[in-house]
Order: C-alpha cells, then sequence, then structure tokens
C-alpha cells in the first residue's frame, strides 16, 4: 500500500514535468491520423468513437483506438489494444510494448474519452506525441488543445460538436 502511494506521487511528479514542457502546435493542418483513447468502464459504445474516424475522413490504417479498465484488461478484443494501471510504472515508465507504440506515434489527432479524474489516463494524454488533443476532462485543462464538455452517454453531441469546431480551426481534411 506504501509502494502505491509512492508510486502515484512518482507518477505525479512526472505528469507535472509533461505537463510544463509540452509544446502547443501551431499548425492547421487536415487532421489525417487519429488516437483514441477510452476508458472501458465509463463507456462501452466503442463503435460510436470508431464512427468518428469516419465522420473525419481518416483512413482506417490511420486510426488506433486503445480501451482502459481499472479491473483486468479483456485481452479476447483483438480489435483494440486494452490496458490498465499495471502497464503504467514509476515515473510514468511505460511496461507494455503496444501502448508505448501507440503513444509515440505521431497522430495528427488525440481524442481522450474519459470523464474520471484518473492520474494514469491523464499521464497518457500527456505522454502521446500526438499534434493536437481532443478531451471532455475539465479538470486538467493543460493537457488538451481543444475541451468538449459533454455527458459520458452524449456521443452524438460530442461528434457534432467536435466536427463544428474543427472545420472552424479549418483541421478536416476535405472529400477527394
Amino acid at each position: 500500500m506504501i509502494l502505491k502511494g509512492f508510486r502515484e506521487k512518482s507518477n505525479k511528479k512526472y505528469f507535472d514535468k509533461l505537463l510544463v514542457n509540452r509544446k502547443i502546435s501551431n499548425v492547421s493542418k487536415p487532421i489525417e491520423s487519429l488516437g483514441v483513447i477510452v476508458n472501458i468502464d465509463e463507456f462501452s459504445n466503442l463503435e460510436a468513437l470508431k464512427s468518428i474516424a469516419k465522420l473525419l475522413n481518416i483512413n482506417p490504417s490511420k486510426f488506433q483506438l486503445i480501451t482502459f479498465t481499472t479491473s483486468i484488461p479483456n485481452k479476447e478484443s483483438e480489435d483494440n489494444l486494452s490496458f490498465s494501471s499495471k502497464d503504467i510504472g514509476w515515473s510514468g515508465k511505460i511496461k507494455n510494448g503496444e501502448l508505448d507504440a501507440f503513444l509515440n506515434t505521431n497522430f495528427d489527432a488525440l481524442i481522450s474519452y474519459y470523464f474520471t479524474d484518473n492520474l494514469d489516463l491523464k499521464m497518457l494524454t500527456a505522454i502521446s506525441k500526438a499534434d493536437f488533443k481532443i478531451g471532455v476532462l475539465q479538470e486538467e485543462q493543460r493537457q488538451n488543445d481543444l475541451i468538449i464538455k459533454v455527458n459520458p452517454d452524449a456521443i452524438e453531441v460530442f461528434k457534432t460538436e467536435l466536427l463544428k469546431y474543427l472545420s472552424i480551426l479549418k483541421r478536416i481534411k476535405k472529400d477527394e
């Protein structure tokens, strides 16, 4: 129990360092690759999140979705990577190779679709090499470039607002 507290303090310190050193991109290029981090304990309609990629004209090969759970990850789902707190060590050290590869992918945009204030989820968003970060969690505003406040089950409202703001920011790829 004591080690868990030290681990959390170590990760909090690392998270704060990531946010202080964050470089915000001012490039306004269309989104061609998309990553999504979702807390499966809060929102299980993954198809609705996958439909965002179609809505933004993202090539399926340039779309990745990972799920987080507080319980033991479900390894049966091969469509998306599932992880838990056990995949994150001290000072934000990623123990899972697939999760590390996801975080080091230079996505044009990352959607963080989770509503609880969970340090592990926030840290993964901060670690991600994504160019433009979109989230729904309001507690830590430094980690996202765009925050869309919605209820957890209001995915259609989220998609509508996302399209609206990405159009304003000229981040939507035009149909060819």
